[in-house]
């Protein structure tokens, strides 16, 4: 009899650290692999953040802290949606997890009763179906198409919604896709979401800043009459390039907000001190390096991009946000080329070509891989080079 409990059964793991790490054994091994396949910015923590950090140790400011977060920096996460994003919350409406797949995992854990459905749109962060499983909850998956730029629509939406549903998630811009939803995409969501008035929305705005082409980011409780029924995750791993910091935050409903808390009481409880003095700077400080950042990373987007689109087989949607596309290799999935599935091209490529990328069926939707560039222009055009000789030779 395994001592291993069913609800562990019931979830896979990572596709995505799965990647990286086969990536990182086969570089140890002496292979030459580039690894495409770690959502992790490649730039270091800004100065000042780091010298936070520093500055929290000498003072002694190394015990622990209230469960779900310092007040100080509590108040600068009030302070940055009040900035940012036109809202307003009040200290118990926030909430500060290590990193944002704790606060999301916690609010599932917090809300989920067996049975319970989470609509999530596919393409999909790889963690959502599983943090729903391993809550009892039930993933309704809404496969949201290429014509439809990878984005949940109204007309999807109404169709996925039953009497079992609890959440609706919502990923702008999105991992896997770099897809943003519009300020009408979002208000033609809403009005469906406002109809249903025990339905709750999970935004998560992870990538807010991280954004090309003029594109405005909104998030649905800023734009609509839902603010009592949304909780909005976000940190400070991918705009503040703080992955290992690991701090995530949510401003929500206080019930859910203490719910939250009373999970991570009896798990981990508080984040680092330390990470939490370094949130604070990152929050209140100097926010001009965002800017230059992502300007960086759109260059590399478009390299990127135009370089997919020129290898026969292969298309790729230019993104909105994130630092990752989503190209289709749907065209090189026939008997010629002898390759049935994303997964076969993907392990395919990682054996021919020592490139490590996420096939598109770990996200929801098959016939597709994602990359993420968010390493050196260097590494992107070796990368793109080895895809493209690849593909050649597949023909």
């Amino acid at each position: 009899m395994s001592i291993i409990s069913n609800s562990l059964k019931r979830i896979k793991p990572s596709p995505t650290i799965a990647a990286t790490q086969k990536a990182r054994e086969l570089r140890a091994a002496g292979k030459d692999v580039i690894g495409l396949g770690a959502g992790e910015p490649d730039f270091d923590t800004p100065d000042n953040i780091k010298n936070a950090a520093i500055r929290a140790i000498k003072k002694g400011d190394t015990k622990y802290t209230a469960v779900d977060g310092t007040p100080a920096l509590k108040k600068a996460i009030i302070g940055k949606f009040k900035r940012e994003n036109k809202l307003k919350y009040s200290i118990d409406q926030i909430t500060v997890g290590t990193g944002g797949k704790q606060v999301l995992y916690n609010a599932f854990m917090a809300t989920l009763n067996k049975g319970d459905e989470v609509i999530i749109p596919a393409p999909f962060w790889v963690s959502y179906p599983d943090m729903v499983l391993l809550a009892g909850g039930k993933p309704k998956i809404v496969k949201c198409t290429e014509q439809d730029g990878f984005k949940l629509t109204e007309k999807k939406l109404k169709k996925a919604i039953s009497k079992k549903t609890k959440w609706v998630i919502l990923n702008s811009p999105s991992n896997p896709t770099g897809a943003g939803y519009t300020k009408k995409e979002i208000q033609d969501l809403a009005k469906v979401l406002i109809r249903n008035k025990k339905i709750h929305i999970l935004s998560d705005d992870i990538y807010e800043h991280i954004r090309y082409d003029n594109f405005n980011f909104f998030t649905i409780a800023q734009i609509s009459k839902l603010k009592e029924r949304t909780l909005t995750m976000n940190g400070v791993s991918k705009s503040y390039a703080m992955t290992g910091w690991r701090i995530g935050y949510a401003a929500g409903p206080k019930d859910i907000i203490k719910a939250i808390g009373k999970i991570q009481s009896q798990s981990t409880s508080n984040p680092s001190s330390i990470s939490q003095a370094a949130a604070v700077e990152a929050l209140n400080g100097n926010q001009g390096f965002i800017k230059k950042r992502s300007n960086a990373f759109r260059l590399r987007r478009d390299f990127v991009v135009k370089s997919l689109n020129s290898i026969k087989g292969i298309s790729c949607l230019k993104p909105n946000g994130a630092f990752y596309v989503f190209p289709s290799c749907k065209g090189l999935l026939n008997k010629k080329t002898k390759l049935k599935t994303d997964t076969h091209f993907v392990q395919k490529l990682l054996e021919k070509s020592n490139i490590a990328v996420v096939q598109g069926s770990a996200f929801g939707l098959e016939g597709y891989f994602r990359i993420s560039y968010a390493t050196s222009m260097k590494n992107l055009k070796r990368a793109m080079g080895r895809i493209k000789s690849f593909c050649e030779s597949l023909e």
